[in-house]
This record gives C-alpha cells, structure tokens and sequence, in this order.
C-alpha cells in the first residue's frame, strides 16, 4: 500500500507508526483508518519489530477524532476500498497485535482520538497534551471501548464526567487518573517512548503475546457491544441531531440540542 495519510518506520526492533495529517489536526477519515490497519498489520508480520509506537505528526495534536470537514462536505468520513468504515477493525488489531503497543501522545487526544490512545497498552504524553471527549457535542458517541473499556481504566465515576460533560483534561490529571502511564517533556517524548519500546524488544515475544491475549481476555466481551454501538452510530451520524453538532462545530458556534429533548 502507498500511504499517503501515515508513515510507518522500523529501526532497532522498533515499528514507529506516524498519523501523518497535521494539517488538519491528525484527525482521520476512511482512507487514514485503512492505512492505520495495514500499518499495524504490517508490525505484526515484521519479525524485526518487536514492539510498535503511534504516534502523529508536528507537535500540536496526536489525533481529534474524525474529520469532521470531510463529514460536512461528503456526508460521510470517506471509506476504505472495500466500501466499508473500519473503525472497528482498527481497534482489535490495536489489541490483538502480539507486540506491545506504545502510545506516544504529541498533543490533543480528543475524541476518536482519545479512544485510539485509551485502547493501546501504554500511552505516554508529553506534558501540553489533552485528553477528552467530544462526541456528545459534536452528535456522535463511542458505546463501545471508548466508554466500556474506558471505565476499566479510571473507573466508572471518571468515565462518564469525561462523556457527560465533555471537558478536556492536561496530562498531569491523566496520569492521576491512571489514563496515561508517564508525562514527559515534549521534546523527550519520542526519546521516552523509544526507551521503554525498547525495553519490551530484549524480551521474550512469546511471553509477551501470551501476556497481552491474558490481558485482553478480561474485556473482550466488550467487543459485542462494539459491534451494537457501531451499528447505533451508524444510523445516528445522518440524523438532524447529530447534523446538529457537526455543523456547530464547523460553524464556531454552541449547538442548540433543545429541540431534541
């Protein structure tokens, strides 16, 4: 595949995938989600990576979600080749990648975003990024791993002030939080997180994978609930509500949601 959205890099054991719009805020639409999938796909099959770091572009955004932009002008984030919105197969090759996953937050992790760091198995940020959610104000959700799994990480009380409200919070509460693993200096978060990557490449493999199947095991019941929360996305994204949202959000302004009620 010739990647146009992504960059993908191997050196000293280490696969470095790079969401590569910083233009539009590392934000994804259909064409980045298949790039992201092969990517990840190609970490597995390469015998000489042994761990993998997402990271993204520049140093204002790790990734906001869906291109809202491309929503407006074409009804739809775009798709991949086979026709099909792969979201969903993103996530679990996240999770059922045998190699440890590295997240490196290099700014904003909002929405769609923040789901992608939330489902990796470490995430470090540099001490200017932010964490949210955006989709009740934007028409959208995640009722699948960005609110289930989310709720096993910092717990149900957290996870919903962090759906319900909508408000973005810095690193250091994350790391409170429990929902990322280390802040570091902008400027040593690549250093940082090829430091700790590299740690898991002198490793065994096979303990690893069967480690991170264990790991998975506890919560990948909530994968039928991804599917149910997915198909209710689906039918959601063209209602009046969520054109709502999107459009306020292009617009600069406050949605208005009364009518809805």
């Amino acid at each position: 595949m010739d990647y146009t959205d992504v960059t993908y890099d191997v050196s000293e054991g280490i696969a470095t995938i790079t969401i590569d719009r910083e233009k539009r805020l590392n934000c994804f639409r259909g064409r980045t989600i298949e790039e992201l999938t092969h990517a990840f796909k190609r970490a597995w099959a390469d015998k000489k990576a042994g761990a993998v770091i997402l990271t993204a572009a520049g140093s204002k955004s790790f990734c906001v979600g869906g291109d809202q932009k491309e929503m407006a002008e074409t009804g739809s984030y775009g798709s991949s080749e086979n026709g099909l919105w792969e979201i969903d197969d993103l996530h679990m090759v996240i999770r059922n990648i045998p190699k440890p996953v590295i997240c490196a937050v290099n700014g904003y992790a909002i929405g769609g975003g923040h789901v992608l760091h939330v489902i990796c198995d470490v995430t470090i940020a540099a001490e200017h990024a932010k964490f949210g959610q955006a989709g009740p104000r934007v028409g959208s959700f995640d009722a699948g791993w960005g609110s289930a799994y989310l709720a096993r990480i910092v717990g149900e009380k957290r996870a919903r002030e962090i759906w319900f409200f909508c408000q973005q919070y810095d690193a250091q509460t994350a790391l409170n939080w429990g929902l990322v693993n280390k802040v570091v200096p902008a400027d040593k978060l690549m250093e940082e997180a090829r430091a700790m990557a590299a740690q898991a490449v002198a490793l065994s493999p096979t303990a690893l994978k069967f480690l991170k199947h264990a790991f998975n095991a506890d919560s990948a019941h909530v994968f039928g609930q991804v599917k149910m929360a997915a198909d209710g996305l689906n039918s959601f994204v063209n209602s009046e509500e969520a054109a709502e949202g999107r459009n306020a959000f292009l617009e600069k302004r406050t949605p208005d949601f009364d009518r809805f009620r």
